[in-house]
């Protein structure tokens, strides 16, 4: 997982990691103290490596990664397709998912140094990639047949990125940010913002121009009357179109205040070293200058074009409403790798435990005495109870241990029938291994009978050697080794208590 395909097989791979790690961290790590154990990864845009003690700090770096590997599967989309555009969508709002799960579940975790300006910086670009593809898509689909609302539209659309652009460069150049990514991170917002405010301005000269005032539809008038604001984008402008003249002027304002933003968008993109080389956005940054020239040129030919006029902004709107995807850890479940220490809900690092203990009681025949304790629950079963003098108690036992083995057979997994089957079959000779907790009062709540549930079971007698009662009850939960283990591992089962005691004849 350290090197993962760029592709869902990485996004899978490191998935099944994380999961793992769940395992890791209950199994081996106590919440209450740390073990000294160190992470190391390296800062993805500096190099400079990063150590810390808590497996948090491992899982946040993979969630990190995986929500990087998104962002690499949507710049490679093809993105003059329909399809390829839903696809980076797609994984731009699966990485600002990512990303959002990082901030809110690890960024306050103890020994954490992980930048929230940064991981706020990370989800807004997402969101900014992934409306730039939804864009890109309405200008795909509208390319063969535009009309006046369809300008208007991608001039509100183009607005909205330039303000998204214009809120990722707010935060890209905070102190805490800026000194961690590089110069060319900031120069591209920074060329994009300009860029989309620039078309937003020929996307509205476009539609004035392209029909008289008589043609115009209520839909498009009352879009042109909500599209201008005032500098401070909250005041409307109340342009005045009361002749197809005054409607030239503001358009011909429109494409100045284009042509006079793209160039600057240009003018960023040649300060900076990094993005000079990239030949693909110097074509599509002059590419667009030549559109606003071309257009201008073709009003100047108009001599009506007299009056100067200054473009009122354009008010940023978006009929695309982005919902991000967080991960989903469910979709691939992984099989503990430390499964035979037992159901991980008893032996985890949150427990303390003696080391396993042998104890073998043999019995002179079967006729005459019961081994002297009793049991209860499942997975792992329970000694609920030891009788003074038994068998039992001079070999050991005590109430509350854990049976986790019975001759050659592991039992931690196992169900309470199967545990009373092999202690029946033992016969006279009975060998046990034991493990006691270590934490105070541990087993309390569990050995205790709970008055209000004694009556859900019912009570039978067998013969097992000994007095058998079997009674209903469900003071702990187990997982049961035959079903498929789910991510709630912990459900609650009904417990039977089966007793191995002195029996009369």
């Amino acid at each position: 997982m350290r090197t993962p395909n760029r592709d869902n097989s990485g996004i899978a791979l490191l998935f099944q990691y994380y999961n793992q790690l769940y395992f890791v961290e209950r199994r081996f790590f106590p919440p209450d103290r740390s073990l000294g154990i160190y992470f190391e990864w390296y800062d993805s845009l500096t190099g400079v490596p990063s150590c810390q003690k808590t497996v948090a700090f491992e899982k946040a770096c993979v969630l990190f990664n995986m929500a990087a590997v998104y962002t690499q599967i949507g710049a490679k989309q093809d993105r003059l397709t329909e399809k390829g555009l839903d696809q980076a969508v797609d994984s731009f709002l699966r990485a600002a998912g990512t990303y959002t799960y990082i901030q809110e579940n690890f960024t306050n975790a103890p020994s954490m140094d992980l930048a929230p300006h940064m991981l706020d910086m990370l989800v807004h670009l997402m969101l900014a990639q992934a409306r730039e593809c939804l864009f890109e898509k309405l200008e795909l689909q509208s390319e063969e047949k535009r009309n006046m609302d369809v300008w208007l539209d991608l001039a509100q659309e183009s607005a909205q990125l330039a303000q998204v652009y214009e809120t990722v460069h707010s935060l890209i150049t905070m102190t805490s940010v800026q000194e961690y990514v590089p110069y060319s991170w900031v120069s591209l917002v920074q060329v994009k913002e300009q860029h989309y405010a620039g078309l937003a301005h020929f996307h509205s000269a476009v539609a004035l121009l392209s029909k008289s005032l008589a043609q115009f539809s209520e839909r498009s008038i009352d879009m042109l009357h909500y599209l201008h604001v005032e500098s401070d984008f909250k005041t409307p402008s109340h342009i005045k179109l009361d002749s197809d003249e005054r409607r030239k002027h503001l358009g011909k304002a429109h494409l100045k205040s284009a042509l006079q933003l793209l160039e600057e968008s240009q003018r960023l993109q040649r300060m900076c070293r990094e993005l000079r080389s990239k030949k693909a956005l110097s074509r599509v940054l002059a590419k667009t200058v030549d559109n606003v020239k071309e257009t201008l040129a073709d009003t100047e030919e108009d001599d009506a074009f007299s009056e100067i006029l200054e473009a009122p902004c354009i008010q940023p709107s978006t009929k695309f409403q982005l919902s991000l995807t967080p991960p989903d850890f469910a979709h691939l479940p992984v099989e503990d790798l430390f499964k035979q220490l037992g159901p991980v809900a008893i032996f985890s690092a949150k427990h303390h435990w003696t080391a396993p203990r042998s104890v073998r009681l043999q019995r002179r025949n079967s006729h005459d005495t019961g081994f002297g304790f009793s049991v209860r629950g499942d997975s792992p079963v329970i000694v609920a109870a030891v009788d003074q003098g038994s068998l039992a108690h001079f070999g050991g036992m005590k109430e509350g241990d854990f049976i986790v083995a019975i001759g050659n057979h592991d039992v931690k997994w196992s169900q309470h029938d199967h545990v009373v089957k092999l202690i029946k079959e033992a016969g006279d000779s009975l060998s046990l291994k034991l493990v006691s907790p270590m934490d105070k009062n541990y087993l309390k709540s569990k050995l205790k009978l709970n008055p209000g549930e004694s009556g859900c079971g019912s009570s039978t007698n067998s013969s097992c050697n000994g007095g058998t009662n079997t009674q209903g009850d469900s003071p702990n939960g187990s997982v049961n080794t035959h079903r498929k283990l789910t991510w709630n591992p912990f459900k609650k089962h009904r417990e039977r208590e089966t007793s191995f005691n002195f029996i009369s004849r």
